[in-house]
C-alpha cells in the first residue's frame, strides 16, 4: 500500500496520522512545498519517498504537478487532513484514477452553502442561509435572515473571519473586517450549546463516534482575550443529551455521500432542545482534538484513521471510560512569557488525573491568540466523573495564569 499523504508535518497532529499510516504498513509518500531537509526527522523516518510542490495552494499547478511526479510510483491512495488540502487530493485521485471520494463530493465538505444546499432535501436542520460575494449582496440576505445573523467564509476552518451581527452597525464592522473574503455565507445565528460529532468512517458507515463540547462556544471564546477556551470530549455518547447529534451525524454522511476516512461535525443543541447543524469537514478537528479522543477510550485514533484508509478496516475499541477535557490558556500583557501562576493548584485538583501540561516556557514569545486555539499553551485531564472532569477544569480556567512583558 502506497500513500502520498499531503503535509505530513503540518499542522501539528498530521506527524501522528503519518505515524499512523506506516505503523499500518503503509509506503508513506510525503508532499510538501518544502525541502525534505526541513522535515523533523520524527517524521521523516516514517516517509519512504518525498514529493515536493512548488506551492500546495495553487491547486491547478499543485494537481499537475503532482499527477506527474506520483503517476510512475504507482500510489494506492492520496489522502490530506488538513482542510486547505482536501481538494487537492481529490482532483489528484480523479486525474490518476485513484480510489476516494471525489472533488464533488469534497467539495460538499468544503463549501459551507453547498453542503446545506445539499442536506436540506435530506431533511436535515440547517440554517438559513445564502452565499454572498458582494456588500449588496450581504444586506439583501440580512434583510431575508434577519439579525442576529452570522458572516463566515464560504471556504474557512474553525472561527476564523466569522462574525455575529446583532444588528446594522455590527454587519457594517463585519464586512470591512472581511474585505479580503471573496465568498462569504451569511447565515441565522442558532442560539444554544455548541458541540462536535468526531468520527472516522469506513465506506460511509461511522466505525468510531465520539462528541465534544466547547466551553464557551468558540465565537464567543475568539471575541475576549481573558477568555479562556476548553473543551470536553464525552466518555459515551450514546446518552439522551448527545444522541440526536450522533443521528444527525449519519444522516450527513448519507446525504453526502461520505466515503472513508475522518470527519468533523459541529452542531447546536437549543434551550428548547432542537438540534441544528452548523458545518462539517472531511478531516479530523484540530487543537488537539483527536488527543482527547484518544484520552477518553484509551484508544489510538491515529493508527485507526490510518488502518481505514489503506485496508477499509477497522480494529478500536474504545473504553467509553473517561471524560476528557483541555482548558487553552492566554497570557496576559505582551511581548514574551514572564511568568506562570496557579499551575501547583491545576496539579493539585488533578492529582494523577491530569495527562499533560504544555504551557510556552518562560522567555517564549506569547502567540496571537486570534490565530491559533491552542494560545500559549493548555492543560488536560480526565475523571471517570463527568462532575469531577468539569470541577478540574474549572481549576484551571480560573486559577491558572500566565503572564507576559
Amino acid at each position: 500500500m502506497r500513500v502520498a499523504f499531503l503535509s505530513p508535518q503540518y499542522p501539528p497532529e498530521q506527524p501522528e496520522f503519518t505515524r499512523g499510516l506506516a505503523e499500518v504498513g503503509a509506503q508513506v509518500i510525503g508532499v510538501g512545498d518544502q525541502p525534505v531537509e526541513a522535515i523533523a526527522a520524527d517524521v521523516r523516518r516514517h516517509l519512504a519517498h518525498w514529493v515536493r510542490v512548488p506551492s500546495l495552494f495553487d491547486e491547478a499547478s499543485a494537481t499537475e504537478h503532482l499527477v506527474r511526479a506520483l503517476a510512475p510510483l504507482n500510489v494506492d491512495r492520496v489522502e490530506s487532513n488538513w482542510e486547505p488540502l482536501v481538494l487537492l487530493a481529490a482532483s489528484v485521485r480523479e486525474r490518476l484514477g485513484i480510489p476516494g471520494m471525489s472533488r464533488d463530493t469534497v467539495l460538499g465538505f468544503r463549501d459551507k452553502e453547498l453542503m446545506k444546499q445539499r442536506l436540506r432535501p435530506a431533511g436535515v436542520r440547517v440554517p438559513h442561509s445564502a452565499r454572498v460575494r458582494t456588500a449588496t449582496e450581504a444586506w439583501d440576505a440580512a434583510d431575508r435572515i434577519g439579525f442576529p445573523l452570522i458572516l463566515k467564509p464560504i471556504s474557512g476552518a474553525g472561527s476564523a473571519d466569522t462574525y455575529r451581527c446583532d444588528g446594522v452597525r455590527a454587519l457594517e464592522q463585519a464586512l470591512k473586517a472581511t474585505q479580503q473574503v471573496t465568498e462569504a455565507s451569511v447565515e441565522e445565528f442558532i442560539d444554544g450549546e455548541e458541540f462536535t460529532w468526531d468520527a472516522v468512517v469506513v465506506e460511509g458507515e461511522p466505525v468510531y463516534e465520539g462528541v465534544m463540547q466547547y466551553y464557551p462556544r468558540p465565537l464567543i471564546a475568539r471575541s475576549e482575550q481573558w477568555i479562556s477556551p476548553a473543551q470536553l470530549v464525552f466518555a459515551d455518547p450514546d446518552v439522551p443529551k448527545l444522541r440526536p447529534g450522533l443521528e444527525m451525524g449519519r444522516q450527513v454522511l448519507a446525504a453526502l455521500g461520505m466515503g472513508t476516512g475522518f470527519v468533523h461535525m459541529e452542531w447546536y443543541r437549543t434551550s428548547k432542545g432542537e438540534v441544528v447543524f452548523g458545518e462539517i469537514g472531511c478531516r479530523n478537528g484540530g487543537g488537539h482534538l483527536v488527543d482527547l479522543h484518544n484520552w477518553a477510550n484509551d484508544i489510538d485514533l491515529f493508527r485507526e484513521w490510518a488502518r481505514a484508509v489503506c485496508w477499509h478496516a477497522y480494529e478500536g475499541k474504545p473504553s467509553r471510560r473517561y471524560h476528557a477535557g483541555m482548558v487553552f490558556k492566554r497570557a496576559q500583557g505582551t511581548g514574551r512569557i514572564a511568568g506562570v501562576v496557579g499551575l501547583d493548584q491545576v496539579r493539585k485538583a488533578c492529582g494523577r488525573w491530569l495527562l499533560t501540561e504544555q504551557l510556552l516556557p518562560i522567555g517564549s514569545p506569547r502567540r496571537n491568540w486570534k490565530q491559533t486555539l491552542i494560545s500559549d499553551g493548555f492543560v488536560a485531564m480526565r475523571h471517570p466523573d463527568l462532575a469531577e472532569a468539569h470541577r478540574m477544569m474549572d481549576v484551571a480556567v480560573r486559577d491558572l495564569k500566565l503572564f507576559a512583558r
